[in-house]
Formats: structure tokens, C-alpha cells, sequence
């Protein structure tokens, strides 16, 4: 039996709780209540919320549900971001076999075997810039002073860009992210990055290196703008993501001294622990926006072509049926099931990065500062609420 009450019960975004690490209290209860529901938008539009973890995982699997921000239907969450996918070039806003030809360009870039051969060179670079930190202090910002350089670095040496014009990359990244930038300051941002990817595509031509970028140049497939775009999706991706899920993790850790404790007597923990983490703060807090371009049922409702659906990932990540007691951070749970990084053909392509990046850091933390803790109350953390990257704008920390 399907379900087609097209009643709109809540506004998306909604509106955050007491918890920051949380899903917003009215999604957990969609979840328990109507895991499949209409919702309005900012621009007054109507889509379907889908917060369950199976539900979620029959949409991101289900090749009727497109990534291409140009079909109808396709929901945005804010004016900026609607600004940014109608620009968007890269291959996450294609479906196949679009999608699938351009993402085979960088599959061996990101494989297990590759990345791990990377772990010696991430170590150095952890240790490096841990040892800078503590040289001569007995505090800092955790996110300016190490959880944003080290994907910064790695992403940089990964792409064969400049790693010295990170401050220049980082802010247009920041106003490409922010859910309240104007669709100005989002062209404009977007605009210079892409001028600076495509001159740095052209001199690779006549340059190369060992770097991502000069293999593409190299395929001779792709044009400058394809180049600059796929470019700018790993830039961007690469050093957002992991910065932010880096300081939440030791955020949420010292929040729950007992895990730290536990990671500190048996590091073999870590790397399950990297996943429960993963899990428990799922930094794509909005959601993963699709269109059906068929009538598809999920849930027991019938999602209509050319009707949005948005897909919480942190709802499905704390559904009691896959993750008994998944408000709760344990790292010791098998938490592999997790969705954190998408699910289907378009889960995130830098996972085996991310992974390492993560394991490396908070291991290294752990064992080189045991004793740090945070250097103001957590009440006064600002986190990122108005981004679509969650995290937190500063950790200021002790040891």
C-alpha cells in the first residue's frame, strides 16, 4: 500500500537542538514518526525528507533518483546553493554513464593500495605540523594550526597545486559553502577559483608533474573548463571535509573523556573508531538533495517524477534498527554500515583519503597529547551552522 498525502508537517532546514553533534530534533522525530514526509523550502517549494537509513540507502542506490541539478524538481536548501549547482560542472551533478566516465578518470588516484602507500608520507606531515604547534606553546587553535593544514597539504600535493596559495583557495571555498552567501559572492568566488584552476591546467601542458591535475591534462579528454571543474570538486572536497570532521572528532571525544581514555589504552581502536566517529557527527548535516525522474515507492509513499527528495545522512547514521543506541558515541561499535560518506554510485570518491587522514591524526593526537583538553568552556565553541561542511570555526586547546 502506498502513501501519497503530499501535507507539508515541517520547514527544511530545520532548526538545530540543544545537542550540537544532533540531527535536528524534528528530523530524529520524522524518523520515528513519518520517515518518509513532504517539507517546505526556503522559496516555498515542496520536497520529500527521507531520514531512515534503509530508505535512504534505496534512494542513493536507485539510479531514478538523479544528481543533476538541472532536472525538474531538483530541491536546493538555500539561495547560494541553488546558485552553486546550476553552476556546478563537476561529475556529483551528472548521472550515468556521464558520471561514471569522468569519476573512472580518478578511481586509481584514490584507490586502498594507493592512498595507503600515502600513510609514511601523512604521518611526516602530521608529526610536523604537531611539532610546530607544541614547540614553544602550551596552547592553540587545533583547526588553524593543524585539522585544516594537513588535508590542506596533502589535497595540494595530491592535485599538484601550490600548497603556499591554500589562504587564496580556502577563502572562496569558504563563500562556495556558506548557505547564506548571495548568488554574487557565490560567482564571484566560484569565477576566481576556476581562473585559477584553469591557468594552473595550462601550465601543467607545458609543466607537468606527478600531480592529479597533470594526469588529466595529460588524458587529452577533458578541456580546460572540465579540467578546472573536476579540479575545483577535489580542492574544495579535499581539505573541507576532512579539516572539519578532524576537529569535531577530538571536539567530541574530549566532550566524552571516557572514549578518549579508551582510544589512549588500546589504539588498535582507531581505525573502528574513525567509523563510529564517521557516524555519530555525519559533518554533511543538510542532507544529499535528488529528483526522481520516475514514479518510485519508498517508504510506502510514492515519490512522483520531477518530485525532490532531500536524504539526511545524520538521521539514517543514528537509526536505532542499524545503530542500537546511535545517539551515543561508543568506539568500540561496528559502525561500517554508516552512510557518512554517501551511498550508491556517487559515494564520496576520497573516502580511502579521508580514512587514513583521520585514523593518522587523532592516533597521533591521542598518543603525543594525552592530556590536552579544551582551552575555553564547550558552551563558547561557535560551530558551523551556516555551512554546508558541519564543524566548528575554532577548537582552542591545551596540554
Amino acid at each position: 500500500m502506498t502513501v501519497t498525502d503530499h501535507t507539508p508537517i515541517l520547514a527544511a532546514p530545520a532548526s538545530r537542538g540543544g545537542c550540537p553533534f544532533a540531527p535536528p530534533p524534528a528530523y530524529e522525530q520524522a524518523r520515528e514518526e513519518a520517515p518518509v514526509t513532504r517539507v517546505t523550502l526556503w522559496d516555498g517549494s515542496q520536497c520529500w525528507l527521507i531520514t531512515r537509513h534503509e530508505d535512504v540507502r534505496a534512494v542513493l542506490g536507485d539510479a531514478r533518483f538523479s544528481a543533476e541539478a538541472t532536472r525538474p524538481g531538483y530541491p536546493f536548501l538555500s539561495p547560494g546553493r541553488k546558485t552553486v549547482a546550476a553552476g556546478e560542472s563537476s561529475f556529483i551533478r551528472m548521472d550515468d554513464p556521464d558520471h561514471a566516465r569522468l569519476r573512472r578518470m580518478l578511481t586509481a588516484d584514490f584507490m586502498v593500495k594507493k592512498i595507503e602507500a600515502m600513510r609514511p608520507e601523512i604521518q611526516r606531515l602530521t608529526d610536523d605540523l604537531l611539532d610546530r604547534m607544541t614547540a614553544s606553546r602550551s596552547a592553540a587553535d587545533l583547526v588553524t594550526e593543524f585539522a585544516l593544514p594537513l588535508p590542506s597539504l596533502v589535497i595540494c600535493r595530491l592535485l599538484g597545486v601550490p600548497y603556499e596559495d591554500h589562504d587564496y583557495f580556502q577563502e572562496r571555498s569558504r563563500v562556495l559553502l556558506h548557505n547564506g552567501s548571495t548568488e554574487a559572492e557565490v560567482l564571484a568566488a566560484r569565477d576566481e577559483l576556476v581562473g585559477y584552476l584553469t591557468e594552473l591546467a595550462k601550465a601543467k601542458e607545458h609543466a607537468p608533474d606527478d600531480g592529479i591535475m597533470s594526469r588529466l591534462m595529460a588524458r587529452g579528454e577533458l578541456g580546460m573548463p572540465q579540467a578546472a571543474a573536476m579540479g575545483l570538486l577535489l580542492l574544495i572536497a579535499g581539505h573541507e571535509t576532512t579539516a572539519n570532521m578532524t576537529a569535531l572528532s577530538v571536539l567530541a571525544l574530549l566532550r566524552e573523556r571516557d572514549q578518549w581514555t579508551r582510544l589512549q589504552e588500546d589504539p588498535s581502536l582507531v581505525k573502528g573508531a574513525v567509523e563510529e566517529l564517521l557516524r555519530y557527527l555525519t559533518i554533511v548535516h543538510n542532507g544529499v538533495t535528488r529528483a526522481a525522474t520516475e514514479d518510485v515507492t519508498i517508504g510506502g509513499r510514492t515519490i512522483r517524477a520531477g518530485e525532490g527528495v532531500i536524504c539526511t545522512l545524520n538521521t539514517a547514521n543514528r537509526d536505532a534498527d542499524v545503530f542500537p543506541s546511535g545517539a551515543d558515541l561508543d568506539v568500540a561499535r561496528d559502525a561500517r554500515r554508516h552512510v557518512a560518506f554517501g551511498f550508491g554510485v556517487h559515494q564520496c570518491l576520497g573516502q580511502p583519503l579521508a580514512r587514513v587522514e583521520l585514523q593518522t591524526a587523532l592516533e597521533t593526537i591521542i598518543r603525543r597529547l594525552p592530556d590536552l583538553r579544551l582551552d575555553v568552556p564547550f558552551e563558547d565553541i561557535r560551530f558551523r551552522e551556516d555551512m554546508v561542511v558541519y564543524g566548528v570555526y575554532a577548537l582552542p586547546v591545551a596540554w
